[in-house]
């Protein structure tokens, strides 16, 4: 197993220094200069968009749920089916009218005169609500190496973080991109291999999963406990994950980064397909080993994924897979990490730079000073992110969705608006960012556990609604619009 991640290393190690060779400037960098195909940017797309979360957050979510889990993957899914079927060639189109290089860039090019403020209000957020999702990841590898090599979680959360910053470093988005195409084959095979293992298992042990899910109760959790939430209020959260899918900078930008609309309309449907197989086969892992552990068929494991159900995946890799194809299949769990936190690592860097350092100072920097300067901020945010990941104590699914919750209210009424509403002005992307960012902190804060309604929902439906009135308060002057 550890020799077969070793090659997984090898491999990656070879695609980073292939692929660094392509990273000549600042735009390769960041946006990867339109060199890369529409296939591998999809992939890649995927890759980010479920991170540690897809192989440790919702089958953990699954395990301890059961069916009730399943609104979350439907909400999941359905976001992603949006933001391909119906922005994607849109944000293509706006990003080669307007030449913007980052999702910020996307207002401050198309309102004229506010890329110093949109530039600094932007990168706040994002590096605020990003460092807590690289933390994630991070977090993420710890329990991945724990469990499957028996590496002290610190020191697991140590090599996670060092692989990822340092490739991350050398090549920027073209080099994320190649690791990532990459990483979304091994993850979507562990999506796919490990459900069917897991059923031939269930299968010898008399064990009837097509009965348990037909039998299953979809409006109450497993083991339901105080305070769990039930009936509505678990379908609306769970569907509520979809908003968020609209405003995740490090998704939007494989869609800026495609060479044309024909392109993007092929691309669609490699991430239809990857949705579909991997979320299909992440949330059975869940469900199937809920079920195998009930007839105790992974021993010793049970007492560790008692404790957290996060790492019921893992545990089914080590007990029913052979040495070699479980160090595959690890592979994908980890590669679901890094990818992940890669992408983000470079949004945060970039937010830093291009939309924080260049429009306050307004200094002209050489391609090469702001090539340093970006590899040097990625270096010191990946830090960062491993210094909260060994802090924090929350779970990887909790880390995750207060992140997401909060960019995706932040950016996502504003991206849509901006690609759909012709009246929507400058004014109504501030009350977006704005409100989505204070509603979103709020809310978890405070007004989360009273309720018992998602600041998922709550702060993407109010960013939303003062996007549109303060647009309609405070219109755009059309000549000032791109």
């Amino acid at each position: 197993m550890i020799a077969v991640f070793i090659v997984y290393l090898v491999l990656l190690i070879g695609i980073v220094v292939y692929s660094a060779r392509r990273s000549k400037t600042n735009s390769d960098f960041i946006l990867g200069g339109k060199k890369i195909s529409g296939i591998s940017l999809a992939l890649s797309e995927r890759a980010t968009g479920e991170s540690a979360w897809l192989l440790l957050g919702l089958t953990g979510l699954a395990y301890s749920e059961g069916m009730a889990a399943i609104w979350v993957a439907a909400g999941c899914v359905a976001g992603i089916l949006f933001l391909w079927i119906f922005l994607a060639e849109p944000l293509q189109k706006l990003t080669q009218k307007t030449g913007a290089l980052t999702v910020p860039a996307l207002f401050s090019e198309t309102y004229k005169g506010t890329s110093r403020s949109f530039g600094v209000l932007t990168a706040f957020i994002t590096i605020f609500f990003f460092i807590l999702y690289i933390a994630a990841q991070f977090s993420g590898a710890g329990k991945i190496f724990n469990d499957t090599f028996h590496i002290d979680p610190f020191w697991g959360m140590v090599i996670g973080s060092v692989l990822v910053t340092i490739y991350t470093m050398l090549g920027g988005f073209i080099t994320v991109v190649a690791t990532d195409a990459f990483q979304a084959i091994l993850m979507v095979f562990t999506c796919v291999v490990l459900p069917i293992i897991a059923l031939f298992t269930a299968a010898t042990l008399n064990i009837d999963i097509a009965n348990t899910i037909i039998h299953a109760n979809y409006t109450e959790p497993l083991n339901h406990t105080a305070g769990q939430l039930t009936g509505g209020l678990l379908i609306i959260n769970g569907l509520s994950w979809a908003f968020g899918y609209t405003g995740q900078p490090q998704l939007l930008v494989r869609m800026m980064a495609m060479r044309n609309q024909a392109e993007t309309r092929q691309s669609r449907w490699v991430a239809v397909l990857w949705t579909l197989l991997s979320y299909g086969g992440a949330f059975m892992i869940g469900v199937i080993g809920y079920e195998l552990v009930k007839a105790g068929a992974l021993g010793e494991m049970t007492a560790r994924i008692a404790a957290d159900s996060e790492k019921i995946m893992p545990a089914m890799v080590v007990t029913l897979v052979n040495p070699i194809l479980a160090g595959i299949l690890l592979s994908g769990a980890v590669s679901a990490m890094m990818s992940t936190a890669s992408s983000q690592l470079i949004v945060v860097s970039t937010a830093s730079t291009e939309d924080l350092y260049h429009q306050v100072s307004k200094k002209k920097i050489s391609e090469k000073k702001m090539l340093l300067l970006n590899k040097m901020l990625i270096l010191v945010v990946g830090l960062i992110g491993f210094l909260l990941a060994i802090t924090m104590e929350d779970t990887v699914y909790g880390l995750v969705s207060y992140a997401w919750s909060g960019i995706g209210a932040s950016f996502g009424p504003a991206i849509v608006l901006l690609l759909f509403w012709k009246r929507f002005s400058r004014a109504g992307a501030f009350a977006s960012l704005i409100t989505g960012t204070v509603s979103a902190v709020v809310w978890k804060t405070w007004l989360l556990e009273p309720t018992g309604i998602s600041e998922r929902l709550v702060s993407y439906l109010l960013a939303f609604a003062m996007a549109m009135i303060f647009s309609l308060i405070i219109p755009e002057k059309q000549q000032k619009r791109v």
